[in-house]
């Protein structure tokens, strides 16, 4: 019997209102669900108006613990009700750390654990170091009931190492929820080609699905560009919507094909990790490795 996976991602403009928020990605998750979706992948920080724009210590009051979060224990309802996996975007206190964080709900509703961003950018528009420590969690990917998701966030995404790690774990498809748009310092400069060549060169060099969901409209003086889309393991586009539209873009994946294409690809036979040690080692102040 053939393996197949079901792919959702959900593509909107956000307030600043968390429960209204909530309420409309979870009318999406429904729509989704309805329309025979598996996983479901909300946008990164979906709570409210992606914050990092400015460094404002007032910010920090939006985090919490990830079990008590508020969209964790909204979309763990919900995955329990649809039986849908939804990976969950939030902005996580935990001591006195703050992270940007997801958490992976299995289609029964039950939490599968926390991923904690590992790659924290620092520019303008995006000035998440002042937030966020580094992830200590490592690259996790998650056995749900409906196959094995790897799951990055955002600046995740450009990084092709995060994506070959999740691979090497056994991932079957790649997901990154990802807030991303204008850059305020060179309003000339549109990233939105670029930010899908980037994952699609990770679906071809590892022959897996790659998914992503993005944010849209304009938040204070930040607007975002949505093109959210989902990529079979050649990288070829199945599914995705433009610049300005809300809803869900949807594609089946047949997961037996997939592992027959990455196996007679021979992308794993062959890598040579005897030779990678420059990957690990850091360059001294010469820059000479």
């Amino acid at each position: 019997m053939t393996r197949t996976l079901t792919l959702a991602v959900l593509q909107c403009a956000l307030t600043d209102d968390p429960a209204a928020n909530i309420a409309r990605v979870s009318d999406l998750v429904r729509e989704a669900a309805a329309a025979g979706a598996d996983v479901v992948l909300p946008s990164e920080l979906f709570e409210g108006w992606y914050f990092c724009v400015v460094q404002d210590e007032r910010r920090f009051e939006r985090a919490a613990p990830w079990r008590e979060h508020a969209c964790v224990r909204a979309m763990a309802e919900l995955a329990a009700e649809l039986g849908v996996v939804i990976p969950v975007s939030i902005f996580e206190k935990a001591g006195p750390h703050y992270y940007n964080s997801l958490v992976t709900l299995d289609a029964d509703g039950a939490a599968l654990g926390i991923y904690r961003k590992s790659h924290i950018p620092d520019g303008p528009g995006y000035q998440e170091k002042f937030y966020f420590r580094p992830g200590d969690t490592g690259f996790r990917v998650w056995t749900t009931r409906k196959g094995r998701i790897g799951v990055g966030v955002c600046w995740d995404q450009w990084f092709p190492e995060a994506a070959r790690i999740m691979t090497l774990q056994g991932a079957e498809v790649l997901l990154y929820p990802t807030a991303i748009g204008a850059e305020p310092h060179d309003p000339s400069l549109d990233t939105a080609a670029r930010w899908r060549r980037a994952m699609q060169g990770h679906a071809v060099s590892n022959v897996i699905p790659v998914a992503a969901a993005n944010r849209v409209g304009v938040e204070a003086d930040q607007s975002f560009y949505g093109t959210s889309f989902i990529c079979d393991q050649a990288g070829d586009i199945l599914a995705d919507l433009d610049r300005t539209e809300e809803g869900i873009a949807i594609a089946g994946i047949d997961l037996d094909a997939v592992a027959r294409n990455r196996a007679a690809w021979g992308f794993f036979r062959d890598r040579r990790p005897d030779l990678y040690r420059p990957l690990i080692e850091r360059a001294d102040e010469s820059g000479d490795a």
